[in-house]
């Protein structure tokens, strides 16, 4: 299992991303250049973030902007915010295949959504902020 700390910084963060995440997103980027993720809500790859040469992903007027993982922005639907909204999403690498669809897929890795529970204090700071309703 990789290294679940976070990079984040002191601001409370919607979305980050293991060590082991930012070098996969690295490898990624050489070869692909700009990046994007969608996390997904189902159908043909459950619920996996997936990763996007940017632009190639239609993002719609349902589809929120979560924040950024190294430096890539990180897209989510609304309906599905709705469940995830009082947990930070800890994008994570495991072994196996990626989605169909996610550039990941040939690298014998996958990109895994974890999640946390916001603490009572980020939670009111992250609704101060207007993040979150």
């Amino acid at each position: 299992m990789s290294n679940l700390v976070p990079d984040t910084d002191s601001a409370v963060e919607q979305v980050t991303a293991t060590s082991a995440a930012l070098v996969l997103i690295e490898q990624l980027r050489a070869v692909h250049g700009a990046l994007m993720f969608h996390q997904s809500g189902g159908c043909c790859d459950g619920s996996a973030p997936m990763c996007y040469p940017h632009g190639e992903f239609q993002v719609g007027d349902a589809d929120r902007l979560l924040g950024h993982i190294a430096g890539m922005p990180f897209y989510i639907s609304e309906s599905q915010f709705a469940y995830w909204q009082h947990t930070q999403l800890i994008i994570d690498v495991v072994p196996g295949r990626g989605g169909m669809f996610s550039l990941e897929g040939s690298t014998g890795q996958r990109f895994l959504t974890r999640s946390r529970l916001f603490t009572d204090s980020e939670w009111n700071s992250l609704r101060s902020a207007h993040k979150v309703r």
